[in-house]
């Protein structure tokens, strides 16, 4: 690409980047810098069809700073009671913990938890992403913190590790990694994600979960300052 079309692709006019980052539709967007809700740097700007730099760029909207983004990534402490859908059937969507202009321009979970599982769930409107981190193929590992009902005995960490079998498939699931934290609590790292896998493992071993907590995928840990509910942006590599 030339320095010239770099140039060009690297700008777009204000109204345009509100309306590709869930401001509205491309009325309210020019409505909205119109009537002087827009300020960069502190600065109101409102003029719809003003070209703007987005490498960097920080925005304001009603008071509220907005930093650009070409693909939204954002981590979620999931908290109990919300289901990973956009058509939740018995508690409310994990997307109604987001802003509206998240919402706005299309993020989805990245996979699921139950509405009884809580901890680290992303979301993006990166399709190829999405693909990437929940295909088997890539082996991405996801670390659950496991309560059980009953003490945590070797045989059950060991059958863990060699695999267990599922009532829906024969061919045997494995973590990647166990490791016990307690008499009745452990770490449980999984590189696929089958409906219900890590409650079901735990019962092929004779025992029962009784609460589960994501706190790591892939490289993403939750941070520990990150309260249920809240949501952040994900910075650099996922």
């Amino acid at each position: 690409m030339s320095a010239k079309k770099a140039s060009a692709a690297a700008q777009m006019t204000l109204a345009e980047v509100l309306f590709t980052q869930g401001f509205g539709t491309r009325r309210i967007c020019v409505g909205l810098v119109a009537a002087g809700a827009v300020r960069i740097g502190g600065e109101v700007h409102d003029d719809p069809g003003e070209a703007v730099a987005t490498a960097g760029l920080v925005f304001e909207v009603d008071g509220i700073a907005w930093p650009y983004r070409q693909s939204a990534v954002v981590m979620l402490h999931k908290p109990v009671g919300y289901e990973c859908s956009q058509r939740p059937r018995h508690h409310p969507s994990v997307l109604s913990l987001l802003p509206p202009p998240l919402r706005q321009r299309g993020v989805q979970p990245v996979g699921r938890l139950d509405e009884d599982t809580t901890g680290l769930l992303l979301l993006t409107d990166d399709g190829a992403l999405i693909h990437r981190l929940t295909s088997p193929k890539w082996h991405v590992g996801k670390v659950y913190k496991v309560t059980a009902k009953h003490p945590i005995d070797d045989t059950q960490l060991q059958r863990l590790t060699d695999g267990v079998v599922l009532d829906d498939d024969p061919a045997p699931v494995r973590a990647v990694a166990v490791q016990r934290t307690g008499e009745r609590t452990l770490a449980l790292t999984l590189a696929e994600g089958r409906y219900h896998q890590v409650k079901r493992m735990i019962a092929a071993v004779g025992n029962r979960c009784e609460a589960l907590h994501r706190s790591a995928f892939g490289a993403i840990e939750l941070p520990a300052d990150l309260r249920p509910g809240e949501w952040r942006w994900v910075d650099g590599e996922v």
